[in-house]
């Protein structure tokens, strides 16, 4: 079975456990924190075990890189890397909010630019965004592109969850002059969006992201078509030690990334 198929099953098999999933003690609970530093839920250890299980069961050589599990190697021979975040919008899960995703990339080498496959699985109605490097990117079965049309309003994602007041003030002039910006709770998600036309840019420049929660949109987005840069306006690259936290811009085209990184102001 090619990498991307796996993917995609597993990905599936964490919608059908989650999806029945009420607003309970049983879904939600204090769990420690995991590895990426968050306190776990238990939808969280649901959705990590039913991606491990599976890989043991298909003896899938690889390590695999979680939110919650930290490092686990699924056998002594890894061909590669999976990057999970088995519940990316945790706490829009957990509150009854409908925007929160399973994202798994696999890559050959302990870098972003290595990756080969991504899995953004919408987890509040099974919705499956999907790239293979070269190939595309895909929702379910449809080819998808970011935009590439002219909008009267550019939808601008903006990522400030605990941002700092300089940040912020940095920013003022995206929030000024796009008022249509957002910020669902779930980057994956948000950067899938990105690629199937719907958000013109998503911006995080916090300096927090975690590996996990942005692996499999980093794909998604090139293979539609976009852009992915860094602080500094360089292609976007990293390794994926624990402690890695990143900023990065992704844009539908050069004209919108130049656009907005005009808007932001210079310290």
């Amino acid at each position: 079975m090619e990498v991307i198929e796996i993917l995609r099953q597993v990905s599936k098999q964490v919608f059908d456990n989650v999806k029945n999933l009420s607003i309970t003690e049983y879904t939600t609970g204090d769990f420690g924190r995991g590895a990426g530093g968050d306190i776990s839920q238990n939808i969280d250890i649901i959705a990590e075990k039913t991606v491990l299980d599976y890989l043991k069961q298909t003896n899938f050589n690889c390590i695999v890189l979680g939110e919650e599990c930290g490092r686990v190697e699924i056998n002594d021979n890894p061909k590669g890397y999976v990057i999970m975040d088995a519940i990316d919008g945790t706490s829009n899960a957990v509150n009854g909010i409908p925007f929160f995703c399973c994202s798994l990339a696999f890559a050959t080498d302990n870098k972003l630019s290595s990756i080969t496959d991504a899995v953004v699985t919408n987890l509040s109605n099974g919705e499956q965004y999907w790239a293979s490097k070269g190939k595309g990117a895909f929702l379910n079965e449809t080819k998808i592109h970011v935009q590439n049309k002219e909008t009267v309003h550019k939808i601008v994602g903006v990522n400030t969850s605990g941002a700092s007041p300089e940040l912020l003030e940095k920013l003022q002039t995206i929030f000024e002059r796009h008022s249509p910006t957002r910020h669902f709770g779930a980057n994956a998600l948000e950067m899938a969006f990105l690629a199937r036309g719907s958000i013109d840019v998503f911006i995080d420049l916090r300096g927090k992201i975690r590996i996990q929660d942005m692996a499999a949109g980093y794909l998604l987005i090139k293979e539609a078509g976009g852009l992915i840069v860094d602080a500094d306006l360089q292609p976007l690259d990293s390794d994926f030690a624990t402690m890695t936290r990143l900023s990065f811009i992704g844009a539908a085209n050069q004209e919108s990334l130049d656009q907005i990184t005009s808007e932001i102001k210079k310290q």
